[in-house]
């Protein structure tokens, strides 16, 4: 999603010259075209994600509407209190942009995962909090909030190629794209991962099970009456998501189902607990945190009995 995000943003910033870029040592071979087209409007201040974040807040109250981009718990979890402190409180437009949600940059170990980003966002009232599921929606993401007044975190992948079938890019504050039907169980999910989520409904059609895939693509504000309406139509849901079960797309549901009555069995596929030592490729982590399609399906069929 990297280059469809750095694509989208130069198409913006050709249109509105207030649109600035910065990054903490972050992004060769992803952000060069918009440090080519517009090289007085890029801010490179190095591994200083605290100052970066206090830049961006000075910026954004001068008039800019400055982009903040680097790896998931560096523009996260270090500047926490600057992004709570200044964008926030102070309602500003900064754009908030992290890469590699989960376990993305999975061979760099436990420091580069993130697993609680979108939990530590969505907990403050005055920021939005999006995850694009493939490249095509990273695009409608952005410019669809290009205008929003406050400030806004994105979770973005790295891949540009996996595209989830049947999104189309679709995108809404208040909406939940349904990219597949069926009547047993819905499934629910989030982010990068979503790309996995139709084939794994396809393994649940061979053992009798139809399901209804939806892609939750923003977390705040919450989409409730989309949730509600999908929620109350199932006996049985599961959540899927490359995040702690804390926080996440799993406690969002058992919110909506909890303060509304709704009489539904959920069961919630993510990080239960915290990385060990080993590394190996995103499949290998997925593997060892239970969110490989094959026990994503063993869950679901749990589930639906």
């Amino acid at each position: 999603m990297r280059s469809a995000f750095v694509k989208t943003l130069c198409g913006l910033a050709s249109e509105n010259s207030k649109i600035v870029l910065l990054t903490g040592d972050l992004g060769y071979l992803a952000l060069e075209p918009f440090v080519e087209k517009f090289p007085d409007r890029f801010f490179n201040v190095g591994v200083a994600e605290q100052n970066m974040l206090g830049i961006a807040t000075g910026l954004a109250d001068s008039g800019f509407i400055p982009y903040v981009y680097s790896i998931t718990p560096f523009v996260v979890l270090r500047p926490y209190e600057f992004i709570r402190n200044g964008p926030i409180y102070h309602r500003l437009p900064v754009r908030i942009v992290g890469v590699g949600g989960g376990f993305e940059y999975s061979t760099n170990g436990i420091s580069h995962y993130g697993l609680e980003d979108i939990g530590v966002m969505r907990i403050q009232p005055e920021i939005a909090v999006v995850a694009p599921a493939d490249s095509q929606q990273t695009i409608t993401c952005f410019r669809t909030m290009n205008d929003f007044p406050g400030s806004v975190y994105f979770r973005i992948g790295k891949d540009d190629k996996k595209i989830v079938s049947g999104l189309n890019g679709s995108f809404a504050l208040d909406n939940i794209p349904i990219i597949r039907k069926g009547k047993d169980l819905l499934l629910l999910t989030t982010g990068s991962i979503s790309s996995s989520v139709p084939s794994i409904a396809e393994t649940l059609e061979k053992e009798g099970i139809s399901s209804t895939v939806g892609v939750v693509s923003v977390f705040s504000p919450p989409p409730k009456q989309a949730l509600i309406g999908l929620l109350k139509q199932f006996s049985a849901v599961v959540t899927i998501e490359a995040h702690y079960i804390t926080g996440g797309l799993g406690s969002l549901v058992s919110e909506i189902i909890a303060e509304n009555g709704i009489s539904c069995k959920l069961k919630r596929c993510g990080v239960t607990r915290q990385p060990d030592g080993r590394t190996g490729s995103q499949d290998f982590m997925h593997s060892i945190h239970n969110l490989s399609p094959e026990l994503i399906v063993q869950a679901c069929l749990a589930t639906s009995r």
